[in-house]
């Protein structure tokens, strides 16, 4: 196995610094007339960090079993090291997201550079896995969320992945400025995974996710290895909706069930209280049967405030 670390952007900054976004190449020694090639991303969003741990134990594995990688994985750990360094979920100064700056110019201004920089590299490969982690204020169950118009090709990769829940989009606007859209109307079959919360790591979702990029690798022939990834059959929006649950109220919301719970409808998911009063201003109760798979985290809500996402199979 040949390892190598590439630099695929460079820019001088104010007070003498310099920005700098690596990539690292794990090859396969074998001489393949053509070699499949994925790359995993993570970082697009400074306050990301889910997606690090699950690339550092992807590495520790491929430098622990150097002859069973035959393809070409390509690892980005911190598209936006700016943002990482700062604690910021934009790209700082610009104040910029840079998954709404895709696919860029090389003449662009410094964020549109960078995913330029980003997309060009990344062209050309069989498959990409984006991993995002939710913001401070929400908790996320591993999930993956497709664009609907390329899920003929994502979905049945999608299912490999070891991830619980598989979110279908209907195509929108602001997505064709994201890193998937780009991606995947380049010819590169492009997942996105959400998991976990923002500046946080969850273990057990990093080996939940490792788990799942072993078994899709060892399927499409990227690693050749007898070893069986067993890996949990997810829930698709293809058999059921999404229910969303908003705070009525402003005030402390303390949470009465479990991040991922199966619940009943009318299951009470929390109060919102009031500390200044002593009072319950608003009692949580499921509007359906399903699976709790995004619960809030950060407790201070304002009256609007997201709380909940239910997968629901009523009909």
């Amino acid at each position: 196995m040949n390892v190598t670390t590439k630099e695929i952007f460079k820019s001088e900054l104010p007070v003498g610094e310099t920005l700098s976004i690596k990539r690292t190449r794990f090859e396969g020694s074998r001489q393949d007339e053509k070699k499949k090639r994925i790359s995993i991303v993570s970082g697009i969003h400074g306050d990301e960090l889910e997606g690090q741990l699950a690339i550092y134990l992807l590495g520790r594995w491929l430098n622990e079993n150097p002859d069973k990688l035959v393809g070409i994985v390509d690892i980005y750990p911190a598209v936006n090291a700016l943002g990482v360094d700062t604690i910021t979920r934009g790209f700082p100064i610009y104040e910029v997201d840079l998954n709404r700056s895709f696919p860029g110019s090389k003449d662009d201004f410094l964020p549109g550079q960078i995913v330029y920089a980003l997309t060009q590299d990344i062209k050309g490969s069989d498959i990409a896995i984006d991993i995002h982690s939710s913001n401070i204020f929400l908790r996320e169950i591993p999930q993956i969320r497709i664009n609907k118009e390329f899920s003929h090709s994502t979905l049945p990769l999608a299912k490999e992945l070891n991830c619980d829940f598989i979110w279908i989009h209907d195509a929108v606007t602001v997505l064709e400025a994201t890193f998937s859209h780009t991606l995947n109307s380049l010819g590169t079959k492009t997942l996105v995974v959400e998991m976990g919360v923002g500046m946080r790591l969850t273990n057990k979702y990093g080996d939940q996710l490792l788990l799942g990029m072993l078994n899709l690798m060892k399927q499409e022939g990227i690693i050749e290895c007898e070893e069986v990834f067993e890996v949990r059959t997810p829930f698709t929006s293809e058999t059921g909706s999404v229910a969303y649950m908003n705070a009525p109220k402003s005030g402390l919301f303390v949470q009465f069930l479990d991040h991922c719970a199966i619940i009943k409808k009318d299951d009470k998911i929390g109060d919102i209280v009031s500390p200044l009063t002593g009072e319950v201003l608003a009692e949580l109760k499921a509007p359906c049967d399903g699976i709790l798979f995004t619960l809030r985290e950060y407790p201070v809500v304002y009256e609007g405030s997201l709380i909940a996402r239910i997968f629901s199979t009523n009909k």
